[in-house]
């Protein structure tokens, strides 16, 4: 198999919890060497993240989901910054790496000589990046900042949930943390592509506040630009019956995503077998079923309920039809999605707890550098031997008396 995009490149990561350490995965799955360093007591915090929402983090050997989904590919060491012999190890290793990554605050970085500047010394060529909470600027620049304070801070609560449920709704499973690491990742590319024509090395950063308001960039010019954040959607509400979501005869949902209703309202009724609605003049035109969305969406509640999801979905397909539609999945269903595993967004790798099991990929295909899922998340300081062996060029003396003395 040819080499990942990215081969030949050493990436060291600094950094801890999920919206760092999972743009290393990346990294890694493009074909970089990735190593990330912990702590030789205090590891990873999220190796100790018990549970998420009140279940259980743990997978079966001790190890946590958390850890597991933003560490797999990753080559694992133990180094202790907080000693000059710990660094003096790090420094070795950034003479040899292309790529410095962290999440650690700003002020943590500079005492313990790990920032841009004490790092470019010794490699004038290095990508430096950071992905801090709020930024590198102003006040709080230094405060800590996780998922779930992004998502109140940057409106995504109000965005998220039926119009017709009362508060802020919380999206869970850390979007805002992958989406920050996505961009962690991007900016690192970016920088890189940049050194390759520019020969120079560079301090990049990203953010948990300014990725996220990223992610939401039309709603926030909506606000902007037209003094008004795009409404919630409202299932009771919708005034384009083609654009949402149905329950269906076993209990299951279907969402329609059309907007060209009057394109294809004629297609649709026919489909599900409601012709008298077309001529209906209650809602033959658009602006017709928006004024009348009140007894529309009722009289389709009740023709979906007739059937069961599948059935529908079958029908559709039968019919050709070429209105947008799909089927509302809970998690537990995505890896079972026969689209989702013929363009292999859930794929299969060995894990040594667990056995053979399915995994998110990295969604991304190359046609002649393929990218792959190298290991499991390494263990507590797996790879320190081999690291400081093979990269850094210690000895096995070397290496026994930094046991010795605490560093690793």
């Amino acid at each position: 198999m040819a080499s990942g995009p990215l081969d030949g490149i050493r990436c060291l990561e600094w950094a801890m919890w999920h919206n760092g350490p999972a743009a290393g995965y990346m990294l890694a799955e493009l074909g970089a060497e990735v190593i990330k360093i912990e702590h030789p007591v205090q590891g990873d915090a999220t190796r100790g993240v018990s549970t998420l929402s009140g279940a259980s983090a743990f997978l079966p050997g001790g190890r946590t989901i958390l850890f597991e989904v933003g560490n797999r590919s990753k080559k694992g060491i133990t180094l202790n910054l907080q000693t000059e012999k710990g660094r003096e190890v790090a420094y070795r290793l950034i003479e040899k790496s292309d790529v410095f990554y962290t999440n650690y605050r700003q002020k943590v970085a500079r005492k313990l000589k790990m920032d841009y500047p004490d790092l470019s010394r010794i490699n004038p060529k290095l990508i430096y990046a950071y992905n801090t909470g709020n930024g590198l600027k102003g006040e709080e620049s230094e405060l800590r900042a996780f998922d779930q304070l992004a998502q109140a801070r940057t409106g995504l609560m109000w965005e998220a949930g039926d119009r017709d449920v009362e508060g802020p709704q919380m999206v869970q499973g850390a979007i805002l943390d992958q989406n920050g690491a996505t961009m962690l990742a991007f900016a690192i590319l970016a920088a890189l592509v940049a050194r390759e024509r520019q020969g120079i090395g560079q301090q990049v950063d990203v953010s948990l506040l300014g990725s996220a308001i990223h992610l939401q960039t039309i709603n926030i010019h909506s606000a902007m630009w037209q003094g008004r954040a795009i409404p919630r959607h409202s299932r009771e509400r919708c005034r384009n019956p083609m654009d949402n979501h149905y329950r269906c005869g076993d209990g299951l949902w279907i969402r329609f995503g059309e907007s060209q209703s009057e394109r294809f309202w004629e297609e649709f009724c026919n489909a599900i077998g409601a012709d008298c609605l077309i001529h209906d003049n209650r809602f033959d035109t658009t602006e017709q079923r928006r004024n009348n969305y009140g007894e529309l969406i009722p009289l389709l509640d009740k023709i979906f309920s007739g059937k069961p999801r599948a059935e529908w979905m079958g029908i559709f397909t039968a019919k050709d039809c070429q209105f947008a539609r799909g089927p509302v999945n809970t998690a537990e269903d995505v890896p079972n999605d026969p689209q989702v595993l013929i363009n292999d967004y859930i794929v299969e790798y060995d894990h040594p707890t667990m056995g053979r099991v399915k995994t998110v990929s990295l969604p991304i295909h190359f046609e002649k550098t393929p990218v792959a899922i190298k290991c499991p998340a390494p263990e507590f300081g797996q790879h320190t031997e081999e690291v400081l062996l093979d990269v850094a060029g210690y000895s096995w003396d070397e290496i026994a008396q930094m046991r010795a003395d605490g560093v690793l």
